[in-house]
């Protein structure tokens, strides 16, 4: 069964894939082309505070995202968008948009997105593994440890069979930093 281009679909790429939030009728693996998932938004609120800004992801310009479609229910339209709105849009760093994605059965749908908003002060740029390692590492905000959110998506993101090098090797680097390090001293 195809998808109906009046569906309304909504595309997560980071918390959305583990933790929606809202009532979906349907869920595909879905990629978005023309933006990338990336640590690109210091986060004042979530995963940090203004004296010590964690990162969390943003759609940014260039390449293609694998994350998840979630189709609505006409009827909860309303509700779910005022829900994004107030989750994603909480300082205006994400712009709210409809995209086309490519659903995993090979249909194209629109769906509203949020991707970053360049301008934004909390833009952090195009980070290396050791600068976004750096801007997590010991971050904290209303929605807990920023280690947290960034192992959580790795870990959703394996489940699904799906791949984001740069993010498995910052998670990498915090389960590392986890571990004690243990030193062998000769002679005792």
């Amino acid at each position: 069964m195809g998808a109906d281009m009046d569906d309304f679909w909504v595309f997560g790429y980071g918390s959305l894939m583990w933790r929606p939030g809202f009532e979906h009728e349907e869920t595909r693996q879905a990629r978005l082309f023309g933006f990338h998932r990336a640590l690109c938004v210091r986060s004042f609120v979530h995963r940090g505070t203004p004296e010590r800004p964690g990162l969390v992801l943003g759609l940014d310009r260039g390449g293609s995202c694998q994350g998840v479609a979630f189709r609505v229910r006409p009827e909860n339209r309303d509700v779910v968008t005022a829900y994004l709105r107030e989750r994603e849009l909480v300082t205006r760093v994400y712009v709210e948009t409809l995209r086309k994605v490519r659903l995993s059965t090979g249909d194209h749908v629109r769906a509203m997105t949020y991707v970053v908003d360049r301008a934004h002060h909390q833009y952090a740029g195009d980070l290396s593994v050791d600068d976004a390692f750096l801007g997590v590492q010991g971050a904290r905000g209303q929605s807990g440890p920023n280690e947290e959110y960034v192992l959580n998506t790795v870990d959703h993101l394996k489940a699904l069979g799906l791949r984001d090098a740069h993010l498995e090797a910052i998670a990498h680097r915090l389960q590392a930093g986890d571990r004690p390090q243990v030193s062998v001293r000769s002679g005792l």
